[in-house]
Protein backbone atom coordinates (compact mmCIF):
# COMPACT_ATOMS: atom_id res chain seq x y z
CA UNK A 1 0.00 0.00 0.00
CA UNK A 2 1.74 3.17 -1.16
CA UNK A 3 1.09 6.81 -0.46
CA UNK A 4 -2.10 8.15 -1.98
CA UNK A 5 -2.01 10.46 -5.01
CA UNK A 6 -3.54 13.12 -2.75
CA UNK A 7 -0.53 12.99 -0.41
CA UNK A 8 1.95 13.14 -3.29
CA UNK A 9 0.09 16.13 -4.72
CA UNK A 10 -0.07 17.78 -1.31
CA UNK A 11 3.66 17.35 -0.84
CA UNK A 12 4.20 19.12 -4.14
CA UNK A 13 2.33 22.10 -2.72
CA UNK A 14 3.69 22.00 0.82
CA UNK A 15 3.08 25.73 1.08
CA UNK A 16 -0.62 24.90 1.34
CA UNK A 17 0.08 24.05 4.97
CA UNK A 18 -1.17 26.70 7.38
CA UNK A 19 1.21 29.54 8.20
CA UNK A 20 2.84 29.62 11.60
CA UNK A 21 0.18 30.99 13.95
CA UNK A 22 0.49 34.68 14.74
CA UNK A 23 0.62 34.03 18.46
CA UNK A 24 3.45 31.53 17.89
CA UNK A 25 5.36 34.07 15.80
CA UNK A 26 5.07 36.62 18.57
CA UNK A 27 6.09 34.14 21.28
CA UNK A 28 9.07 32.96 19.21
CA UNK A 29 10.29 36.52 18.73
CA UNK A 30 10.26 37.37 22.43
CA UNK A 31 13.51 37.77 24.34
CA UNK A 32 12.65 36.59 27.84
CA UNK A 33 15.93 37.47 29.52
CA UNK A 34 14.36 40.72 30.68
CA UNK A 35 11.39 41.74 32.82
CA UNK A 36 9.82 43.39 29.78
CA UNK A 37 10.09 40.21 27.71
CA UNK A 38 8.61 38.07 30.47
CA UNK A 39 5.69 40.48 30.89
CA UNK A 40 5.05 40.40 27.14
CA UNK A 41 5.03 36.58 27.21
CA UNK A 42 2.48 36.48 30.02
CA UNK A 43 0.28 39.00 28.19
CA UNK A 44 0.31 36.86 25.03
CA UNK A 45 -0.61 33.72 26.95
CA UNK A 46 -3.38 35.50 28.84
CA UNK A 47 -4.93 36.51 25.50
CA UNK A 48 -5.24 32.86 24.37
CA UNK A 49 -7.68 30.93 26.62
CA UNK A 50 -6.65 27.50 25.27
CA UNK A 51 -2.94 28.03 25.84
CA UNK A 52 -3.64 29.62 29.23
CA UNK A 53 -5.71 26.63 30.38
CA UNK A 54 -3.08 24.12 29.22
CA UNK A 55 -0.22 26.00 30.88
CA UNK A 56 -2.04 26.24 34.22
CA UNK A 57 -3.05 22.58 33.95
CA UNK A 58 0.56 21.58 33.35
CA UNK A 59 1.79 23.68 36.30
CA UNK A 60 -0.68 21.79 38.56
CA UNK A 61 0.69 18.41 37.52
CA UNK A 62 2.90 16.22 39.75
CA UNK A 63 5.77 16.96 37.37
CA UNK A 64 6.68 20.14 39.17
CA UNK A 65 6.12 19.06 42.74
CA UNK A 66 3.82 21.85 43.83
CA UNK A 67 1.76 21.19 46.94
CA UNK A 68 -0.81 23.92 46.32
CA UNK A 69 -3.40 24.62 43.66
CA UNK A 70 -2.09 26.87 40.88
CA UNK A 71 -4.83 29.21 39.69
CA UNK A 72 -3.01 32.13 38.07
CA UNK A 73 -0.63 32.44 35.15
CA UNK A 74 1.90 34.27 37.30
CA UNK A 75 2.00 31.33 39.72
CA UNK A 76 2.27 28.91 36.78
CA UNK A 77 5.20 30.93 35.40
CA UNK A 78 6.93 30.72 38.76
CA UNK A 79 6.50 26.93 38.79
CA UNK A 80 7.50 26.29 35.18
CA UNK A 81 10.20 28.92 34.75
CA UNK A 82 10.16 31.48 31.95
CA UNK A 83 12.18 29.47 29.41
CA UNK A 84 10.08 26.34 29.81
CA UNK A 85 6.89 28.42 29.82
CA UNK A 86 7.86 30.04 26.52
CA UNK A 87 8.57 26.72 24.78
CA UNK A 88 5.48 24.96 26.15
CA UNK A 89 3.22 27.85 25.07
CA UNK A 90 4.92 27.95 21.68
CA UNK A 91 4.43 24.24 21.08
CA UNK A 92 0.76 24.42 22.14
CA UNK A 93 0.21 27.23 19.62
CA UNK A 94 2.00 25.41 16.80
CA UNK A 95 0.34 22.05 17.38
CA UNK A 96 -3.10 23.71 17.55
CA UNK A 97 -2.57 25.05 14.03
CA UNK A 98 -2.13 21.51 12.70
CA UNK A 99 -4.91 19.80 14.66
CA UNK A 100 -7.71 18.22 12.63
CA UNK A 101 -11.06 19.69 13.52
CA UNK A 102 -12.81 16.31 13.54
CA UNK A 103 -11.70 13.10 15.20
CA UNK A 104 -9.32 10.60 13.65
CA UNK A 105 -7.01 7.74 14.52
CA UNK A 106 -4.16 10.04 15.53
CA UNK A 107 -4.53 10.23 19.31
CA UNK A 108 -3.61 13.81 20.17
CA UNK A 109 -3.53 13.15 23.91
CA UNK A 110 -0.99 10.36 23.47
CA UNK A 111 1.01 12.44 21.01
CA UNK A 112 1.18 15.25 23.56
CA UNK A 113 2.12 12.76 26.31
CA UNK A 114 4.89 11.41 24.15
CA UNK A 115 6.14 14.82 23.02
CA UNK A 116 6.25 16.19 26.57
CA UNK A 117 7.95 13.01 27.80
CA UNK A 118 10.62 13.31 25.10
CA UNK A 119 11.23 16.98 25.91
CA UNK A 120 11.59 16.24 29.63
CA UNK A 121 13.83 13.24 28.89
CA UNK A 122 16.07 15.41 26.71
CA UNK A 123 16.21 17.89 29.58
CA UNK A 124 17.17 15.06 31.94
CA UNK A 125 19.90 13.89 29.56
CA UNK A 126 21.26 17.44 29.36
CA UNK A 127 21.70 17.52 33.13
CA UNK A 128 23.93 14.42 32.93
CA UNK A 129 25.97 15.90 30.05
CA UNK A 130 29.05 18.10 30.45
CA UNK A 131 27.99 21.74 30.51
CA UNK A 132 29.93 22.58 27.35
CA UNK A 133 27.97 19.98 25.34
CA UNK A 134 24.47 20.96 26.50
CA UNK A 135 22.17 22.71 24.01
CA UNK A 136 20.13 25.65 25.26
CA UNK A 137 16.95 24.99 27.23
CA UNK A 138 14.95 26.65 24.44
CA UNK A 139 16.34 24.29 21.78
CA UNK A 140 15.81 21.23 23.97
CA UNK A 141 12.15 21.97 24.65
CA UNK A 142 11.27 23.18 21.15
CA UNK A 143 12.92 20.18 19.50
CA UNK A 144 11.46 17.70 21.99
CA UNK A 145 7.92 19.05 21.94
CA UNK A 146 7.77 19.33 18.13
CA UNK A 147 9.87 16.33 17.09
CA UNK A 148 6.83 14.27 16.00
CA UNK A 149 4.73 17.06 14.49
CA UNK A 150 5.19 15.29 11.14
CA UNK A 151 2.40 12.92 12.20
CA UNK A 152 0.13 15.96 12.39
CA UNK A 153 1.30 17.10 8.95
CA UNK A 154 0.28 13.72 7.50
CA UNK A 155 -3.07 13.97 9.29
CA UNK A 156 -3.58 17.48 7.89
CA UNK A 157 -2.59 16.65 4.31
CA UNK A 158 -4.26 13.25 3.94
CA UNK A 159 -6.62 12.34 6.81
CA UNK A 160 -7.69 9.01 5.29
CA UNK A 161 -4.12 7.80 4.82
CA UNK A 162 -3.27 9.02 8.31
CA UNK A 163 -6.12 6.98 9.77
CA UNK A 164 -5.00 3.85 7.91
CA UNK A 165 -1.40 4.44 8.95
CA UNK A 166 -2.18 4.81 12.67
CA UNK A 167 -4.52 1.82 12.57
CA UNK A 168 -1.68 -0.24 11.09
CA UNK A 169 0.73 1.12 13.72
CA UNK A 170 -1.64 0.08 16.53
CA UNK A 171 -2.07 -3.39 15.02
CA UNK A 172 1.69 -4.00 14.68
CA UNK A 173 3.48 -3.58 18.03
CA UNK A 174 6.38 -5.67 16.75
CA UNK A 175 7.13 -3.31 13.86
CA UNK A 176 9.07 -0.07 13.99
CA UNK A 177 7.56 3.12 12.67
CA UNK A 178 10.17 3.15 9.90
CA UNK A 179 9.02 -0.27 8.68
CA UNK A 180 5.39 0.78 8.53
CA UNK A 181 6.24 4.08 6.83
CA UNK A 182 8.23 2.16 4.22
CA UNK A 183 5.25 -0.11 3.68
CA UNK A 184 2.56 2.55 3.46
CA UNK A 185 4.12 5.91 2.65
CA UNK A 186 6.54 7.41 0.17
CA UNK A 187 7.90 9.64 2.90
CA UNK A 188 8.26 9.65 6.69
CA UNK A 189 6.92 11.70 9.56
CA UNK A 190 10.46 13.03 9.96
CA UNK A 191 10.53 14.39 6.43
CA UNK A 192 7.03 15.82 6.80
CA UNK A 193 7.95 17.52 10.05
CA UNK A 194 11.11 18.99 8.52
CA UNK A 195 9.10 20.37 5.60
CA UNK A 196 6.77 22.08 8.06
CA UNK A 197 9.80 23.45 9.93
CA UNK A 198 11.10 24.90 6.65
CA UNK A 199 7.67 26.33 5.87
CA UNK A 200 7.55 27.93 9.33
CA UNK A 201 11.18 29.06 9.19
CA UNK A 202 12.11 27.27 12.42
CA UNK A 203 15.79 27.07 13.45
CA UNK A 204 17.87 24.68 11.34
CA UNK A 205 18.89 22.69 14.42
CA UNK A 206 15.22 22.01 15.24
CA UNK A 207 14.34 21.14 11.62
CA UNK A 208 17.23 18.65 11.62
CA UNK A 209 15.88 16.99 14.77
CA UNK A 210 12.46 16.66 13.16
CA UNK A 211 14.02 15.05 10.07
CA UNK A 212 16.65 12.80 11.67
CA UNK A 213 15.51 11.86 15.19
CA UNK A 214 15.36 8.22 13.99
CA UNK A 215 18.56 8.46 11.92
CA UNK A 216 21.15 10.22 14.10
CA UNK A 217 24.05 8.61 12.23
CA UNK A 218 23.03 10.15 8.91
CA UNK A 219 25.75 12.64 7.86
CA UNK A 220 23.07 15.30 7.37
CA UNK A 221 22.10 14.98 11.05
CA UNK A 222 25.30 16.78 12.07
CA UNK A 223 23.60 20.19 11.78
CA UNK A 224 21.32 19.25 14.66
CA UNK A 225 23.72 17.52 17.02
CA UNK A 226 23.69 16.81 19.89
CA UNK A 227 19.93 17.49 19.88
CA UNK A 228 19.30 14.76 17.29
CA UNK A 229 21.05 12.09 19.36
CA UNK A 230 19.30 13.32 22.51
CA UNK A 231 15.88 13.01 20.87
CA UNK A 232 16.72 9.57 19.49
CA UNK A 233 17.94 8.36 22.89
CA UNK A 234 14.87 9.83 24.60
CA UNK A 235 12.57 7.72 22.45
CA UNK A 236 14.63 4.62 23.20
CA UNK A 237 14.32 5.31 26.91
CA UNK A 238 10.51 5.64 26.63
CA UNK A 239 9.30 2.42 24.96
CA UNK A 240 6.30 1.62 27.16
CA UNK A 241 4.50 4.87 27.96
CA UNK A 242 1.71 5.24 25.42
CA UNK A 243 4.24 5.95 22.71
CA UNK A 244 2.82 6.41 19.23
CA UNK A 245 5.91 5.20 17.37
CA UNK A 246 7.62 1.89 18.24
CA UNK A 247 11.42 2.19 18.05
CA UNK A 248 14.41 -0.07 18.54
CA UNK A 249 15.35 0.41 22.20
CA UNK A 250 19.02 -0.69 22.36
CA UNK A 251 21.45 1.95 23.66
CA UNK A 252 25.12 0.96 23.43
CA UNK A 253 28.05 2.40 25.34
CA UNK A 254 29.18 4.49 22.37
CA UNK A 255 25.82 6.28 22.28
CA UNK A 256 26.12 7.31 25.92
CA UNK A 257 29.72 8.45 25.46
CA UNK A 258 28.83 10.49 22.37
CA UNK A 259 26.71 12.69 24.64
CA UNK A 260 29.44 12.86 27.26
CA UNK A 261 27.44 10.69 29.68
CA UNK A 262 29.23 8.01 31.69
CA UNK A 263 27.55 4.68 30.75
CA UNK A 264 27.84 3.71 34.42
CA UNK A 265 25.16 6.33 35.13
CA UNK A 266 22.69 4.80 32.65
CA UNK A 267 20.53 3.36 35.44
CA UNK A 268 20.35 6.77 37.13
CA UNK A 269 19.22 8.35 33.86
CA UNK A 270 16.60 5.65 33.29
CA UNK A 271 15.26 6.05 36.82
CA UNK A 272 14.80 9.80 36.35
CA UNK A 273 13.23 9.31 32.93
CA UNK A 274 10.70 6.72 34.08
CA UNK A 275 9.70 8.89 37.03
CA UNK A 276 9.01 11.82 34.69
CA UNK A 277 7.16 9.59 32.23
CA UNK A 278 4.78 8.36 34.92
CA UNK A 279 4.18 11.94 36.01
CA UNK A 280 3.48 12.99 32.43
CA UNK A 281 0.90 10.23 32.13
CA UNK A 282 -0.78 11.37 35.34
CA UNK A 283 -0.69 15.00 34.22
CA UNK A 284 -2.19 14.40 30.76
CA UNK A 285 -4.92 11.85 31.34
CA UNK A 286 -7.63 14.34 30.29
Amino acid sequence: MNASPQLRQALERINSLPPVPQVAQRILSLKINSDEGERALLQLIEQDPVILAKVIGLANSPLFGTNRKILSLHDAAAILGSKRLKMVALSFAMMAAMTRKTGGHLDMRKLWQHSLSVALTMDTLARFMPRELRPSDEEIYLAGLLHDIGFMVLDYLDPNLSDRFHARLAESPGCTVEEIEAEMLETSHGELGAELARHWNLPESVATVLRHHHTPDDPHAAAGQPLVSMACMAEKLLPTFGIVEPVMSEIDEHTWLALGIDPARADDVRSSVLKHAREVQAATQT
